[in-house]
């Protein structure tokens, strides 16, 4: 399935790392006004975004099926099944009944454990719902799959659902396009319409990528490592070095990303890495129009083109109230689905990504609890949530993702995503307890742009350099912590990032060499009264905790890219080492929206008594309110919200 090549090599003063490459992988204008809320810090008006983030930076954030208004709630059950018992498999009953199924209506599994072994996976491939009793209740089980702290997968390895056509691609590239028409024009970042040479086969309510290549060259390294494969302006930077830098290259001397089969295939095109999957919904001559902004200019002198699918994308299909568990190639996986979801979903044990979204459009996660990946190690052994090859306008919200390696990544893909109110922590490498993961991230792989992390909980954000750069993500009403909650290993003993002071890199916001044109704003960062040694800008080299670690690396000498502190916007973040709110110097009006993405409190903020919304205020008296995600994390009931009054709780809606 892959094949990981692990290395241990000495960092810093303080700790050893894990260096991991992966060789083989898995087969606005943000709303230009923006509700303000209203209380004694900020204004009950709307704010123009374009006074926080400038044009380039912001987007068009509106993700999932909230367009769409909502997911729908489907009331007609077409099948009802019960588990066969004992050692029977129960995927083939289940694929007849959603084979069976008419479009629109539910397959309706009964409480209990049912087996998906040998191989076998259901396959989700049109517009129904697959619905447990509960997450508690129903659970489906590869036996002969991951197991916990062991790196083995089965003799076959598979999945346990697929959302989308296949499994696997039909091309001879892992994003499965075909029939690409060039762009007469720049494609220009926020408008709908391109134009192409020949628009033959282009329907209005099909899934198309939008891509470009890099035009990388040799350029002069930032981190002062000779010359690496970039494009002029650095949107684009791969991890290739002249010299070749064991273990950090993931080209030989002689491949380059438009090597077939090389690093630059791994999750799009090769050589074309920044790409967004859109929806067209008109046609006329050669213009093309798409139902949602384009979130970054494509260009025609870079061969941008537009492409379509092999296969038909799968639409407005659903996982619901059911848990996951063993699945040694991904539990869960949006394989070509657009408008799709998972809600109300337990997902543990698994090899490779907990839930999968690869080639996708629109699809949603929420209120799911992704926790204990079955061997918690980089490479893509063990990953919470994966984006990958183009996906785009993704929500990920309301949910709980803990104790994996990477507990989200995105992978040449993440155009106009939000990842929204969800408690993310206790990252880490099992064999390397004290190695800090990265919390929030939208990043592993070069092209990821224009993600949005809204009042998330996490361990920390940051933006990795493992297999290049990401660009243009904006981290907003975040609190980040700096340091794991406690928790134990899976290869033993208890990890206590605030006790075990030889634990790091500890930073709250970090972002590592070539993550350019990043945005911090209304963040909360680090622990009341626990920053006694930090400082409020730290290097890697520095073996000391810090507050901000912008343009780290982990590879000896361990130098500092200088362009990702000059590119990155920090507006309004507080921390508790000065006690301060801290602005860019020539910032305009002190005022923050209280969303990027929402035009009002989310219903999940009701699902208990008494939340506060925004939860995290950095200008208030009051830094931060209780987020539900957490709350029911702490109170050891992933699917029922508590009220903060200890009255009777409810699920949460």
């Amino acid at each position: 399935m892959f094949n990981r090549k692990v290395i241990v090599t000495r960092r810093n003063p303080f700790h050893q790392t894990l260096r991991t490459a992966l060789r083989r992988p898995w087969r606005c204008l943000a709303a230009t006004m923006i509700f303000v809320a209203c209380s004694s810090h900020s204004s009950a008006f709307a704010l123009d975004s374009m006074e926080i983030l400038p044009s380039d930076r912001a987007t068009t954030w509106q993700p999932g099926l909230r367009a769409e208004g909502g997911i729908p709630i489907r009331k007609t059950i077409c099948a009802t099944l019960s588990p066969r018992g004992g050692t029977l498999d129960d995927a083939a009953a289940i694929q007849g009944a959603i084979n069976a199924c008419p479009v629109g209506q539910v397959v309706q599994l009964a409480a209990g454990r049912f087996l998906i072994n040998g191989g076998n996976f259901l396959l989700l491939n049109k517009a129904i719902t697959l619905r447990g009793s509960g997450p508690g209740r129903t659970m489906l089980e590869k036996q002969d799959g991951a197991k916990p702290f062991n790196d083995a997968v089965g003799a076959k390895p598979s999945p346990l659902v697929v959302v989308g056509p296949a499994l696997f691609s039909s091309t001879s590239d892992t994003v499965n396009a075909v029939r690409s028409a060039n762009l007469r024009n720049d494609a220009i970042k926020g408008d709908k319409t391109v134009e192409v040479d020949d628009a033959a086969g282009f329907v209005p309510g099909q899934i198309v990528l939008l891509d470009e290549a890099s035009a990388a060259d040799w350029r002069v390294d930032p981190q002062g490592r000779g010359e690496i494969w970039a494009s002029e302006d650095f949107r684009v930077v791969w991890q290739k070095h002249k010299p070749a830098i064991q273990y950090v290259d993931d080209f030989a001397p002689d491949a380059f990303p438009s090597t077939p089969q090389s690093a630059g295939s791994w999750f799009g095109r090769p050589d074309r890495p920044v790409a967004e999957v859109k929806e067209i919904s008109a046609v006329s001559g050669s213009r093309i129009t798409f139902t949602t902004p384009i979130h970054i200019s494509y260009r025609k002198a870079n061969a941008a083109q537009l492409s379509r699918f092999a296969q038909p994308h799968v639409k407005h299909a659903g996982v619901e109230d059911l848990a996951l568990k063993g699945g040694d190639a991904g539990n869960l996986r949006f394989n070509w689905a657009a408008s799709s979801w998972a809600k109300n979903v337990d997902n543990s044990v698994w090899h490779g990504e907990g839930f999968a979204i690869h080639s996708s459009f629109r699809v949603e996660l929420r209120e799911f609890y992704v926790h204990d990946a079955a061997w918690a190690q980089p490479g893509g052994g063990g990953y919470a949530i994966s984006l990958s090859a183009g996906s785009s306008e993704v929500l990920i919200e309301n949910g709980i993702a803990v104790r994996a390696n990477k507990l989200v990544v995105a992978r040449s893909a993440g155009a106009g995503s939000v990842v929204g109110y969800n408690y993310m922590d206790m990252g880490y490498i099992n064999t390397n307890g004290a190695w800090i993961e990265t919390g929030l991230n939208a990043s592993h792989m070069v092209g990821a742009h224009h993600v949005l992390f809204e009042g998330n909980y996490a361990q920390n954000a940051d933006s990795d350099d493992t297999h290049g750069n990401s660009i243009y993500h904006t981290f907003f009403r975040n609190y980040l912590r700096g340091v794991r909650a406690t928790f134990d290993n899976q290869a033993g003993g208890t990890i206590d990032d605030l006790s075990q002071l030889r634990n790091g890199p500890r930073r709250a916001a970090g972002l590592m060499a070539y993550s350019y044109w990043m945005s911090f704003i209304g963040n909360v960062l680090g622990i009341p009264g626990q920053m006694s040694g930090w400082s409020y800008e730290t290097r890697f080299t520095d073996a000391k905790p810090g507050v901000w670690m912008l343009g780290w690396d982990a590879v000896k000498p361990y130098p500092t890219d200088a362009k990702v502190a000059a590119s990155t916007i920090r507006y309004g973040n507080f921390d508790y080492l000065t006690n301060k709110t801290h602005w860019d110097s020539g910032s305009g009006d002190r005022a923050l929206p209280a969303s990027m993405y929402l035009a009002g409190r989310p219903a999940f903020f009701d699902a208990g008594r008494g939340y506060d919304w925004p939860w995290v205020d950095p200008l208030g008296e009051t830094k931060l309110h209780v987020l539900p995600a957490k709350a029911r994390y702490d109170a050891g009931t992933p699917f029922v919200q508590p009220n903060l009054d200890g009255s009777a709780r409810k699920s949460p809606q």
